[in-house]
């Protein structure tokens, strides 16, 4: 699989994930709205942790209607390296399938090289979702000012769309599924 470049700073690989919804017609009902026949783009920007986890969770049971698609986008340092990506899709396949039997839902993937919070903020551009979904790591706030953070810096330059930051689940709490 060759690496897409869009620009210097942005190259990706689309990860092709298993079909699992069957082909059908969409209703045409006149009622409804464009958007609820349609559905919704909901970028969920997902890594290996805990953290991103509870907050994809957090979204297929609070957020995600069945006619919408999720875009699960995760950044990495090099999508040549083909043990790192070959490590991403694995968990991209398998949380597409948890998508599918959690809320019968689309999702399209996609590895971007790069810094996080840029990156995120480029899909966003580029789809033009109704929300942006992620987790936030619970650092406090002066660790968060010394080592910056993805979240925060989504917060403040993601500008196509809304960015809902989950709070990490204490250790008490159980899994929203």
């Amino acid at each position: 699989m060759e690496t897409v470049m869009e620009d210097e700073e942005y190259n990706y690989r689309e990860v092709v994930l298993p079909t699992l919804i069957p082909i059908v017609p969409e209703p045409g009902l006149e009622r409804e709205t464009g958007e609820r026949r349609r559905g919704r783009d909901i970028v969920i920007a997902v890594d290996h942790g805990p953290k991103s986890k509870h907050a994809f969770d957090w979204a297929l049971v609070h957020l995600v209607r069945l006619a919408d698609t999720i875009h699960l986008v995760h950044a990495v340092s090099s999508v040549g390296n083909e043990i790192v990506y070959e490590t991403s899709q694995g968990l991209m396949e398998k949380l597409a399938v948890e998508a599918f039997e959690v809320a019968m839902v689309r999702t399209k993937a996609r590895i971007v090289e790069g810094d996080a919070g840029k990156v995120i903020c480029k899909e966003a551009e580029r789809l033009k979702p109704a929300a942006v979904v992620m987790g936030t790591r619970g650092r406090g706030i002066i660790q968060s000012v010394l080592q910056g953070s993805v979240s925060e810096y989504c917060f403040h330059n993601c500008k196509s769309a809304p960015v809902i930051i989950v709070p990490g689940k204490d250790a008490g709490d159980e899994s929203l599924i």
